[in-house]
């Protein structure tokens, strides 16, 4: 019988217990690599392979990685009486917004759909741990950005933001171009603004 790599073990110890998907770095720091141990990513690839097929999987989401019920098993997991989270047509258009766009502001999100939106909707979406706040935009007033988080990826079944349809399908279906009209026009109307307060200076100067 062969002897296991340490390092491969340890890890799959950590990903086993977390109770949330964990980054390469996570894992490091609770693994740590002894002497000729092997690297956290190319444990991870290992036990990637040795799960595959398998009852349960080794996932990245985005930059995490955890286990999770093989796909086609899921059904014998879930309950008869399943808790529906519902959200607002507001919640979805404000969540894709902020998909595809990120990292964007309450405004810029208000400019897209074309009509305002209440701080209610974006708590629902931090709430159900799609959505977190991804620091500020350098512009006057310093608007708070947001971004989706591996939440989202997850619960929606995405690797990366890059698994979302693109953007010729966007197109196609029509639901793109009042998005690059908005951005377009957010744009203008920022240098619009720098060049107005660049003005201001030169004036008071």
């Amino acid at each position: 019988m062969s002897t296991l790599d340490p390092t491969v073990r340890a890890v799959e110890a950590v990903l086993f217990a977390s109770p949330e998907p964990m980054s390469v770095d996570s894992i490091r720091a609770h693994v740590g690599v002894g002497k000729g141990g092997t690297d956290i990513r190319a444990a991870l690839e290992q036990l990637e392979a040795q799960y595959r097929g398998r009852g349960i999987a080794l996932v990245r989401r985005g930059d995490r990685w955890h286990f999770q019920t093989a796909p086609d098993l899921a059904h014998l997991l879930r309950r008869d009486r399943e808790e529906t989270r519902r959200l607002s047509r507001a919640a979805i258009e404000t969540l894709a917004i902020i998909a595809y766009h990120e990292p964007v502001s309450r405004a810029e999100i208000e400019a897209i759909r074309g009509v305002a939106i209440s701080k209610g909707t974006l708590d629902v979406l931090m709430e159900a741990g799609w959505v977190r706040p991804a620091g500020r935009r350098e512009v006057p007033g310093r608007p708070l950005l947001y971004a989706t988080t591996p939440a989202f990826l997850q619960h929606f079944g995405l690797t990366s933001r890059r698994d979302l349809p693109g953007l010729e399908d966007l197109r196609a279906a029509g639901l793109l171009d009042p998005v690059d009209l908005a951005l377009e026009r957010l744009e203008d109307e920022r240098e619009a603004a720098e060049e107005h307060e660049a003005r201001n200076r030169d004036d008071g100067a």
